[in-house]
């Protein structure tokens, strides 16, 4: 069955239950509505990370560290032009699908061995973006270790996948000099179809309203078939895919710099093992 044009007025359906408080544009935002699209939790299967690898455009992966296939699916994604995130597992408030690699028991240490190590099992990353987190993201010193230990490397940039309703990552990010921006809707928090339709329609609205938007989905086999069929029509709906990097902000003022120095010529962590990837996704 030939699909239809996709149109902004199609697209245009009522209500986003999850998406965050609306705020202003940016500074300097484009005339052109933009929207990025990351897609979470690659590397542990093939045929889906396969699946994001071929849809049209920019569309970012956000590959977990521990998983069997990140490494491989990572140099993939850069061979195609699509942008690279570690999506970095933190300690969530209640059940965790995997193995947290941050917690509140991590030591500043600690967070600049782990991200270390993440770094390096996701390779070409120009950014990270929080695995669960809903109780991490909201504690304000665990999150200046993990931004400052960004900082020092360098031309990363940090995505909030916002899994708590106070987070103080994208702040801190901000604080601590990086380059941030923060998920604005979840396409698939339900997987059904028409309710991934809704939230696509929903992010097309904002970015229309607010200059951009940037949605988080995951590999799930409807929201893979919903984007194969929408992004050839983005025209359609007047707005623009482009990486999430390009819709990052940075603070007036870089604020906080915490004092942690680097391990020069002092003890070094020791980096620690990334968690062993799990059947199930992860959320």
């Amino acid at each position: 069955m030939k699909l239809p044009v996709v149109t902004f007025a199609t697209l245009a359906v009522a209500g986003c239950a999850h998406a965050p408080p609306d705020s202003a544009p940016p500074p300097g935002a484009a005339e052109s509505p933009r929207i990025a699209i990351v897609v979470d939790d690659l590397g542990d299967q093939l045929a889906p990370a396969r699946r994001v690898l071929a849809l049209p455009g920019p569309v970012a992966c956000a590959f977990l560290p521990g998983s069997p296939h990140t490494g491989a699916l990572a140099q993939q994604a850069h061979a195609l032009g699509k942008e690279v995130l570690v999506h970095l597992p933190l300690q969530p408030r209640a059940v965790q699908a995997r193995p947290v690699g941050l917690s509140a028991g991590s030591t500043a240490l600690d967070v600049d061995a782990y991200l270390a190590a993440s770094l390096e099992a996701v390779p070409h990353a120009s950014g990270v973006n929080n695995h669960q987190g809903s109780l991490l993201t909201t504690q304000r010193q665990p999150m200046d270790w993990l931004m400052a230990a960004m900082a020092r490397r360098g031309g990363l940039y940090f995505l909030d996948s916002r899994t708590a309703a106070h987070s103080v990552a994208y702040d801190r990010a901000l604080a601590n000099g990086l380059r941030a921006t923060a998920r604005d809707v979840f396409l698939d928090a339900d997987p059904d179809p028409r309710a991934i339709r809704a939230a696509f329609g929903a992010l097309v609205r904002r970015a229309h309203r607010h200059g951009q938007a940037v949605a988080i989905a995951h590999p799930y086999p409807a929201t893979l078939q919903v984007l194969e069929e929408l992004l050839p029509h983005l025209d359609g709906a007047a707005v623009h895919l482009v990486p999430p990097s390009a819709l990052t902000r940075t603070a007036a003022a870089p604020g906080l710099k915490l004092k942690l120095s680097p391990s020069r010529g002092g003890a070094r962590a020791r980096a620690p093992s990334l968690p062993a990837a799990r059947s199930a996704a992860a959320r």
